[in-house]
């Protein structure tokens, strides 16, 4: 199956019945896809006039009670930006595919990236609680699509998926599972008859319950700092508060969201970092760094956003460097020197060429990072 197929069945299997979009390289056959398969279903398609209404349909979408996502890359995902933060400040659970392509602006459309890292955690403007993934297969993204539809309802937000253009392309062997063999999560909905609805009034795991529009409550929504009515309210204290929950109602629960992937990391003394697509060719240095004598063990982070802090913080100590590759030229490296800088030094692989990153040269570049002697293990990273 290819990557962009495997992301549509799994956001179906997920009880996805709502999408909207727009064609875009390379991620056009994900909305072909729910073009051809979404009636058959029991849903709804449409294609919008652009990403920016395309991004606002969904968050309509949603708010009127469907599993809503939508999908772009690059140039489509900066038009989505002003809406997604209007998702953030007003909790609406929408799952958001980036396929991810060479930038900034046009750039190289049928050339791959990871260059979208930081726009997934900090594209929009404010303070904002966010959740990222990035699948590294074509079945993981297909599981990971169930898991972002799920995590959108649970928590009541954005999710991001952060695919690339090589893994939207490509094709591998995908299992499907029948209904039943996965868990399916639905948002919470306030009890019947309840005459005091607030819409964004948490509940004891600071996710508010959340009504259908037409459902018979007062709804009131708004992308400016609100009260648990709705209403707007520049209170300074309840805007304090207010942001503060957004980020709370995800730390509280980080081991619900959190997954990532580990390799040798009992006798590891070179740590390499690395997500997505690239971690393959990671994975495949680490292995040849073994066969000859070099203990190195890959630590993947499959939820990006929030980042693994705790985790990495735990695995960095002792070791005599961090690797992080990746296909940029440094930015989820940034978050790796905030938790790893002082246990170790903090080195970084990347490229700007479109082109995925070869495991020859991953391994060369762990191997020129081990040997260096200890007064040059450092790094400036740009």
């Amino acid at each position: 199956m290819q990557g962009n197929d495997a992301m549509v069945y799994g956001a179906l299997m997920a009880g996805v019945n709502f999408f909207a979009g727009y064609p875009i390289t390379p991620s056009t056959e994900i909305l072909e896809g729910f073009a051809r398969e979404m009636p058959l279903w029991g849903g709804k398609f449409i294609q919008m006039e652009d990403e920016i209404a395309a991004m606002a349909a969904t968050i309509g979408a949603s708010l009127a009670g469907m599993k809503s996502l939508t999908a772009s890359s690059g140039p489509g995902i900066s038009l989505k930006l002003e809406n997604i933060g209007y998702a953030c400040m007003a909790e609406v659970p929408v799952t958001i595919i980036n396929d991810q392509r060479m930038g900034p602006s046009t750039g190289a459309p049928t050339k791959t990236s990871q260059g979208d890292m930081l726009q997934a955690r900090w594209g929009c403007h404010g303070d904002h609680a966010i959740i990222a993934i990035a699948p590294g297969t074509v079945e993981e993204a297909f599981n990971e699509t169930i898991r972002a539809v799920n995590l959108a309802e649970k928590f009541r937000n954005p999710v991001i998926l952060l695919p690339d253009a090589c893994l939207a392309h490509m094709r591998e062997k995908v299992y499907i599972p029948k209904q039943g063999e996965f868990e399916i999560i639905d948002r919470i909905h306030p009890k019947p008859g309840m005459a005091d609805y607030k819409p964004f009034d948490p509940t004891d795991d600071l996710v508010p319950d959340v009504a259908d529009f037409g459902e018979g409550y007062r709804f009131t929504i708004t992308g400016l700092i609100h009260e648990d009515s709705g209403m707007s309210n520049f209170n300074s204290k309840l805007s304090d508060e207010l942001i503060r929950r957004f980020y709370s109602k995800l730390e509280s629960r980080l081991d619900e969201i959190l997954k990532n992937e580990e390799h040798y990391l009992d006798d590891c003394e070179m740590l390499v970092i690395s997500y997505g697509i690239t971690s393959r060719s990671a994975l495949s240095a680490v292995n040849k760094a073994r066969e000859n004598g070099i203990k190195a063990g890959l630590f993947r982070p499959i939820t990006v956003w929030p980042f693994p802090h705790q985790r990495l913080n735990e695995i960095s100590k002792g070791k005599r460097a961090c690797l992080v590759v990746e296909m940029n030229i440094g930015q989820m490296v940034r978050e790796v020197e905030r938790t790893s800088t002082r246990h170790c030094p903090v080195h970084h692989f990347g490229n700007a060429t479109g082109d995925l990153l070869q495991p020859q040269a991953v391994y060369e570049k762990l191997v020129e990072v081990f040997n260096k002697p200890e007064m040059e293990m450092t790094e400036h990273i740009i």
